[in-house]
């Protein structure tokens, strides 16, 4: 086996090597339990063995670690690891998942607690749809997480965009052991830069260009992340900034600024040299469908994104018909409003334009977004009590996306605090341009991505097993925000305020429109402008916004779907809920056992919700 991860094999002939083995590894020094051996273990060899997966998983994925913040103790060396993003890397985490997936499997559930059952079904549906993606001969396959991307390096997708935030944002820096782990992070950057390119350049030879619209918008970044580079940048001033303030004293200024202009900034020039081959070369289909393959992939991509198997002809009727259900709720209240011209997609335009609604230019509206997140969140936080039977009280950080992301980013998005709680949950917010929002649109946004949302959620799943806290699903993920801005809604977040249901209900539409033009991009033929006049037209979303969102579903198939597959579901067991316990239904106590039951493939959700109901 160890000659299969070293020959070079492509990803699906190793995938389908392992298959015919039974000669199963993990990472050298990680334990290994017999299945012989536990067949009549209990609650804490189960545990024991959900933890050892845990941490095979993190030792090719070292930054979640510090994401978490759990590379701490004997796991420390983690710190200073970026993981290997080589084919050979992605081969050996293959083997790594493959092996743990058939222990999971094997392991006697009889005797386990309902938790850990559960723990071991999310387990068993992660990775087994991870392995199957990993048996894709391209792409940057997630596990247990919710970035479907065909391109390993694209406008939002590679180190150079992920490595500037993470290393600032979730890598510590609290006394002279983590600079060092900084430095030694920084001295690894080139070599995953080059794993990248690796898989670019195989890639490109399968026939796998992506669009040339794509490919514009990544060789601005990529350039302006050069420039940065070239000079030290924000890789430099990162270490330095955060040393001077807790006084590690050191030589860090210039050791960061040697690697990173002498080595990272070539590793880049590399990159950038790849993408402009790929862009002479790059046609304009949209697509998963102008792939090699591509039918296959993103019918994977649906799979993974939404945990369900859905096909795209399925997902993009159910966009369309709930697009139809929200455009109906949105009409009374434009027409009340005074706005009765075209469809609610085109009024709400005309509503985007009213200077009510608008933010102040420049650094003025800047400030002026932050102050009216924080204030909304203070709000939601209050009404907690009346939606959940056990409340939480996450620490929430608003922060502005960096810069030099900004253009490929979405318009926000939210994560959740770290394990340890060294890190606060983290709302970040896009102000490349305070016109990509409305007073009446930042509400609904907040309950999104912080309160009852991602931050709120994650809080409750880092209390379970690691694995839990690793593993998340973009279904149970988006579904659970968008079911997060409903109940904002319920809990009467816009009671007094029509213009600001009208931003929760374009929520809602946005994310149906999502399924219809997802689907219509990969599946069905459709080109970059249909889609975006599509979108924009049905959303009354602007046309930059618009094309920015067209432009994500492109590097990122399939994701766009999870949103609204997730919350239907999650609305379906509550009437299922609701049904079955008549008067004895209680909303603190649904939402309770969804998020105690933590993140989840939608049928495990289910399950969840069936022993709530008995019990």
């Amino acid at each position: 086996m160890q000659k299969l991860i070293n020959a070079p094999l492509s990803r699906r002939t190793f995938i389908g090597a392992l298959g015919t083995t039974t000669a199963l590894t993990v990472l050298p020094g990680c334990a290994t339990i017999p299945v012989s051996g536990i067949a009549n273990a209990g609650q804490s060899a189960g545990q024991a063995l959900l933890d050892d997966i845990a941490w095979n998983l993190l030792r090719h994925e070292p930054t979640r670690a510090s994401s978490l913040g759990v590379d701490t103790g004997e796991h420390a060396y983690l710190r200073s690891q970026l993981g290997d993003a080589t084919q050979a890397g992605q081969n050996a985490k293959a083997a790594t998942l493959s092996a743990d997936l058939e222990r999971a499997r094997q392991f006697p559930k009889i005797g386990l607690d309902p938790a850990m059952r559960t723990s071991f079904e999310v387990v068993e549906s992660a990775y087994a749809t991870a392995v199957e993606g990993l048996a894709l001969p391209y792409g940057d396959i997630p596990v247990g997480s919710w970035r479907t991307a065909p391109y390993p390096v694209i406008q939002n997708v590679g180190a150079y965009v992920d490595l500037p935030r993470f290393l600032d944002s979730d890598h510590p820096v609290r006394d002279e052991a983590d600079a060092e782990a900084y430095i030694a992070r920084l001295e690894e950057v080139p070599g995953v830069l080059a794993g990248e390119l690796e898989r670019m350049q195989s890639a490109r030879n399968m026939g796998v260009i992506p669009p040339d619209f794509l490919l514009d918008r990544a060789l601005d970044q990529m350039e302006r992340q050069l420039r940065d580079s070239m000079e030290g940048g924000a890789l430099v001033e990162s270490v330095v900034r955060r040393t001077n303030e807790e006084g590690i004293a050191g030589n860090w200024q210039s050791r960061a600024n040697s690697i990173v202009t002498g080595q990272i900034a070539p590793a880049l020039e590399r990159q950038f040299a790849e993408l402009r081959v790929q862009r002479g070369i790059a046609g304009s289909a949209p697509g998963m469908s102008a792939q090699p393959e591509g039918d296959e992939w993103y019918r994977w991509s649906l799979k993974s994104s939404t945990t369900t198997t859905m096909s795209p002809t399925e997902i993009h009727q159910l966009g369309i018909d709930t697009l139809a259900d929200i455009h109906g709720q949105m009409d009374p209240i434009l027409r009340s409003l005074g706005y009765t011209e075209g469809n609610p997609g085109q009024r709400m335009i005309q509503l985007s334009q009213d200077d009510r609604f608008k933010f102040a230019e420049g650094d003025a509206g800047r400030a002026e977004i932050m102050r009216f997140l924080e204030e909304r969140i203070d709000w939601i936080r209050g009404e907690m009590p009346r939606a959940f039977r056990r409340v939480i009280n996450p620490e929430v950080a608003v922060r502005r996306i960096p810069q030099n992301e900004e253009l490929g980013a979405p318009t926000a998005y939210g994560g959740a605090p770290a394990v340890d709680g060294s890190r606060p949950g983290t709302f970040w917010i896009n102000l490349r341009d305070t016109d990509l929002h409305r007073k009446y649109d930042l509400p609904t946004l907040t309950h999104h991505e912080a309160i009852p949302g991602h931050v709120w959620e994650g809080e409750y799943s880092n209390q379970l097993p690691l694995i839990r806290a690793i593993l998340a699903f973009n279904a149970f993920s988006e579904g659970w925000a968008l079911y997060a801005e409903q109940l904002g809604d319920e809990m009467g977040a816009y009671d007094d305020n029509p213009a600001w249901r009208l931003g929760y209900l374009q929520a809602m539409a946005y994310r149906a429109i999502r399924l219809v033009v997802d689907t219509g991009l990969h599946a069905q033929g459709w080109g970059r402008q249909q889609a975006i006049d599509f979108f924009h037209s049905n959303s009354g979303v602007g046309v930059a916004e618009t094309t920015n969102e067209i432009d994500r579903y492109c590097s990122w198939p399939g994701q766009a779907c999870g949103y609204m597959v997730g919350k239907l579901e999650i609305l379906r067991q509550r009437e299922r809920a609701m049904q079955a316990l008549g008067s004895a239904y209680d909303l603190r106590d649904f939402n309770l056992a969804v998020v105690e039951g933590g993140n989840a493939p939608l049928d495990v959700l289910a399950g969840n919700i069936t022993r709530y109901l008995g019990s």
